[in-house]
């Protein structure tokens, strides 16, 4: 979960309605969202996959290494979401070490799968 100090003045806000879909798999994403309000559920093949909430945060991979979506990301609630730009996100990770490290300690624990243990550890 990251800092929303980072987040609270992004200009770029991305507001959706219940049941709304963000990203299908296929679609192009060049930007990262960060949850402001509400929750997100990322499924794939109709399966949940993960529910997020505020302060989590979806496509920081299509920053990374480009390519298609491979989940659906559909607001259960009323959400409110700050949209990243690939240079914003560089930005960050320059000038942010925690912020790095909340991103890639998602992207393990994501890679790593469901009903695997997490490490328990956290930043300091």
């Amino acid at each position: 979960m990251l800092s929303f100090d980072l987040f609270r003045n992004e200009p770029d806000l991305v507001r959706l309605a219940i049941g709304e879909t963000l990203l299908r798999p296929g679609d192009t994403n060049d930007v990262m969202y960060v949850l402001l309000d509400g929750h997100i559920e990322l499924s794939r093949g109709g399966a949940d996959v993960e529910t997020l909430g505020p302060g989590d945060f979806f496509g920081e991979d299509a920053l990374l290494e480009p390519g298609p979506c491979s989940l659906v990301t559909t607001a259960v609630s009323e959400c409110t979401l700050a949209r990243i730009s690939g240079d914003r996100f560089l930005f960050l990770v320059r000038n942010s070490p925690g912020f790095a490290i909340d991103v890639i300690r998602v992207m393990a624990r994501r890679l790593r799968g469901p009903g695997l243990p997490e490490s328990g550890r956290t930043r300091d």
